[in-house]
């Protein structure tokens, strides 16, 4: 029995390290729409059950971990920036406001299924125009959701934190340790 992270991410491929030794990652290539009905609190357990249970269809006796993260601000869904301007209109949103961001986490093996979300509430900073722009400028909100890394210390837009750091990063370590006992 193998683990596999259904992640292309480094962020989540360094977090896992901190969990599991040996463990490959087999990114899952799916469709990422989110379908009607489908909140905007439950769309990230949506995404990460959906990226899990593709790659166990090919590894079924494998533990198999899917995750997604998403940032929500006022019942919308901010996930990857489709442009520089989808950057800056999510940056400008949250700039001086409390958002959530919220992980969700699927492991799969032998046909046994395990699915969760965590839950961070962040509040950034009042944001300047040139914060966002130099920002944007180095290229790193492109592929995270919300349009930050709370890990990029060039911009450190976090004033307060209150819940899992690590969650917001992308990946909830401390719980995926504990429910990942029963497949190891």
């Amino acid at each position: 029995m193998s683990v596999i992270l259904a992640s292309a991410s480094p962020r989540r491929r360094e977090l896992l390290g901190y969990i599991v030794s040996d463990f490959e990652c087999i990114p899952a290539d799916i469709d990422e729409t989110i379908p009607e009905g489908v909140s905007a609190e439950e769309s990230a357990e949506y995404l990460a059950c959906r990226k899990a249970e593709f790659i166990a269809e090919s590894h079924p006796s494998d533990v198999v971990i899917g995750s997604d993260t998403v940032v929500v601000y006022d019942g919308k869904v901010f996930g990857k920036p489709e442009s520089e301007e989808d950057a800056e209109r999510m940056l400008r949103a949250l700039s001086g406001k409390v958002h959530k961001v919220i992980t969700g986490v699927c492991i799969c093996c032998g046909g046994k299924k395990k699915s969760f979300s965590e839950t961070t509430e962040v509040e950034f900073f009042e944001l300047s125009d040139d914060e966002i722009k130099d920002y944007i400028a180095t290229g790193s909100p492109m592929d995270k959701a919300g349009a930050y890394g709370i890990q990029d210390g060039s911009f450190l837009p976090a004033k307060s934190i209150k819940g899992d750091y690590f969650n917001v990063v992308g990946l909830p370590a401390a719980r995926l340790k504990r429910e990942l006992v029963p497949f190891l």
